[in-house]
């Protein structure tokens, strides 16, 4: 018999649930073995790195193979033209929900927030302090189909911000590194990926807090036990934590 993480509810259910209720049982099992994949949104880097060290400590019989990050619209589109996977997290529902809609998932769950920040080069060289100042600098903004640079375009709309970007990266990792290279004298990232970087500063621009970018997470149809206790262990207490203390908010 699979272990109480397998069932359909630690699963998630039928819908994404916005209050992080029902967080998964079996996260204190170690019964599980095997091996997990998992596709995460690149903003999720440090966070499920740590979360992976973790469960494996908790789970010593299962392996986290090497996490695939990149851009959500990017990974989801690799799983429905046959990348092999167990577990997927995407920094956005709209993601997620062309996942479900493939047919090769079922009641994803939130399990994070994140918001937006304006990142520049440590020093401030373009001496950017507003969002209106971006369209005068050098500016490298998120591409739209992925979930940062739909986020982007909605503050910029709403704040009647227009910006010609020197570049449309495919996920919020390539755009902090052509800011903190020097490349770019700005660029538009989340909150949670200039913690702990020296390279780069930031501030939160006007309207930040009303585009706010819901992180959904679920185990993929035949995955097995040990993805499963995975995708609760993220939503767990230890998991909560550390993506808490990384800078997310909770979902």
């Amino acid at each position: 018999m699979l272990l109480t993480g397998c069932t359909p509810a630690a699963r998630g259910g039928d819908s994404l649930d916005p209050n992080g209720e029902d967080s998964g049982p079996g996260i204190e099992q170690t019964g599980a073995t095997g091996e997990v994949t998992v596709f995460a949104a690149a903003s999720l880097r440090t966070a499920f790195d740590e979360i992976a060290e973790s469960f494996e400590q908790q789970h010593p019989a299962v392996t986290v193979n090497p996490i695939v990050y990149d851009g959500s619209s990017t990974l989801v589109t690799q799983l429905i033209e046959g990348a092999q996977a167990d577990v997927l997290a995407t920094a956005d529902e709209r993601s997620m929900q062309s996942l479900v809609d493939s047919g090769l998932a079922a009641g994803p769950q939130l399990f994070a927030t994140n918001t937006l920040v304006v990142a520049v080069p440590a020093g401030n060289p373009g001496d950017v302090e507003t969002l209106a100042d971006l369209a005068d600098v050098v500016t490298v903004l998120c591409a739209p189909q992925v979930p940062c640079g739909a986020a982007t375009a909605t503050l910029l709309e709403t704040a009647d911000v227009r910006v010609s970007a020197a570049s449309l990266e495919q996920n919020v990792t390539a755009v902090l590194q052509k800011v903190a290279t020097g490349e770019a004298d700005a660029g538009i990232v989340y909150a949670t990926d200039v913690v702990g970087d020296d390279a780069v500063q930031s501030f939160a621009p006007d309207g930040a807090d009303q585009v706010v970018n819901r992180y959904p997470i679920v185990t993929l149809e035949d995955a097995g036990e040990a993805a499963a206790l995975f995708t609760a262990f993220v939503r767990g207490p230890e998991g909560q934590r550390i993506l808490q203390r990384l800078g997310f908010g909770a979902p």
